[in-house]
């Protein structure tokens, strides 16, 4: 299952972000996939805004994550951009982020597929004409769930 839009500006980005926070309230592991400059920031600083968080989101670039404390939920946003092994995901434990009351959301994830968890849900942006094309796919059981919570 998968759902398909069609996102035209920051603030629709953002708005997109924020309906996708309410299906993720039960956390899980999200895939962010696009070239450099697709959104894909953009589209976490939404779903964080959606979850409550109320200051700034910057890309973890150069710091690999960010976390952010809400009320019910740990929520780490990783960009992967910079990793030159998987291996150094291990180094910096990286399977203590994923556990059943965190949302993990993965920029870059396929520089680390190797150690990562499997998607609950994967994000693809890519470019069409002014705007960015979403596909948003389920990749588990609770993928599924999240899906069908944003289509419902």
């Amino acid at each position: 299952m998968q759902i398909e839009k069609d996102v035209y500006g920051e603030e629709a980005m953002e708005a997109l972000g924020g309906a996708l926070s309410s299906a993720l309230l039960g956390g899980g592991v999200v895939y962010l996939e696009g070239d450099l400059g697709m959104g894909k920031t953009t589209l976490v600083r939404g779903v964080l805004h959606g979850l409550g968080h109320t200051g700034p989101v910057k890309s973890p670039t150069y710091t690999l994550v960010e976390p952010y404390e809400m009320a019910a939920l740990e929520v780490y946003h990783f960009d992967l951009y910079r990793v030159a092994d998987a291996e150094e995901l291990e180094f910096m434990g990286i399977r203590d982020y994923f556990t059943d009351d965190s949302l993990c959301l993965i920029e870059w994830a396929e520089m680390g597929r190797a150690i990562l968890p499997e998607a609950d849900l994967i994000v693809s942006l890519s470019l069409i004409k002014q705007g960015r094309h979403v596909v948003i796919e389920a990749g588990s059981k609770k993928g599924l769930a999240a899906l069908s919570l944003l289509n419902g």
